[in-house]
């Protein structure tokens, strides 16, 4: 099936073809390809009726058990998805730098949207289910899990009909957290320029309700190096008043030190809570940085076999 190849490049799916992502920890029906999930969801197979809620499909609708009951009641199937993962790309404002990227450089909303793109081809072509979320201050936008190839052009249309905007409320990622049905893998694809405290509880959250979680944390060489020499204007890209200038030689050494308090901060959080960490700069390719991700967590998954 033909998509649009802005964010899902041939380069990057063909770098990581040969590697997989499986849950690390017991998710339900998490082996791919062995059994049958005993969850429901749309299959085949038939496995109950449950009572019509608005929103649900009518197609599912059991018109049978309708004329005998005159009441609706949706038709369940068993699921023949094993995994399913949910992606969460945050599309605040600071996602949006740097503003004029040039030819051979990413956005970290471009960069962040090839890493979810390239990661739902990858569980697509497993067989597994993929949805995706989209968050700034609310929830901006959300496709519903589905192992279907057609999903891919939908996932594609959906990331290129939105754009970096607004400021980032970790509230959104609660509310992602309380709609997710039931177990399954969280992947939140962020450079998480937001509260840390909340970021850290946002996150606690989705493991006390058994998720397999993975951080993708998307900065770019900027933040990360902060090369700038001469007398510099910053602009504030989630609070657009916001107007900094100043000489960056004289505070290159503590912004460096509380970027690296940052980082630190969140990669010790996330292994406390065995959340898979990957810091990731918008300079290093996205096939390279997805085969390394990939591969470390191919091995990990090994060596505790």
């Amino acid at each position: 099936m033909s998509v649009s190849t802005k964010y899902f490049q041939p380069e990057v799916l063909s770098a990581i073809a040969r590697l997989d992502l499986r849950a690390r920890h017991v998710v339900e029906g998490f082996v791919t390809g062995m059994h049958r999930s005993p969850y429901k969801g749309i299959s085949v197979e038939f496995a109950s009726h449950r009572s019509y809620v608005p929103g649900d499909d009518i197609r599912h609708i059991d018109w049978r058990v309708y004329g005998k009951a005159d009441r609706f009641y949706i038709k369940e199937f068993e699921e023949e998805t094993n995994l399913r993962t949910h992606l969460i790309l945050d599309c605040s404002g600071s996602m949006g730098y740097p503003e004029h990227p040039g030819t051979n450089r990413m956005t970290k909303w471009d960069y962040g949207a090839t890493l979810a793109a390239s990661l739902a081809h990858l569980l697509v072509y497993q067989q597994d289910g993929v949805g995706l979320t989209l968050f700034d201050t609310s929830i901006r936008q959300q496709l519903p899990v589905s192992s279907s190839r057609a999903q891919l052009p939908t996932l594609s249309s959906v990331i290129e009909s939105n754009a970096p905007g607004s400021s980032t409320e970790v509230k959104s990622l609660a509310e992602v957290a309380a709609n997710i049905p039931r177990r399954g893998m969280v992947v939140l694809i962020s450079d998480l320029l937001m509260d840390v405290d909340d970021l850290i509880a946002a996150l606690h959250r989705f493991r006390f309700d058994r998720h397999d979680v993975v951080v993708l944390h998307v900065m770019d060489h900027d933040e990360l190096e902060f090369p700038f020499v001469d007398r510099t204007l910053f602009d504030g890209m989630e609070e657009v008043d916001l107007e900094v200038l100043t000489d960056p030689q004289a505070l290159r050494e503590s912004y460096l030190e509380a970027v690296g308090a940052f980082t630190k901060r969140i990669r010790r959080a996330c292994l406390q809570s065995k959340i898979d960490y990957a810091l990731i700069s918008t300079a290093e390719g996205v096939d390279a940085a997805l085969t390394t991700f990939l591969a470390a967590r191919m091995h990990q998954q090994r060596a505790r076999a």
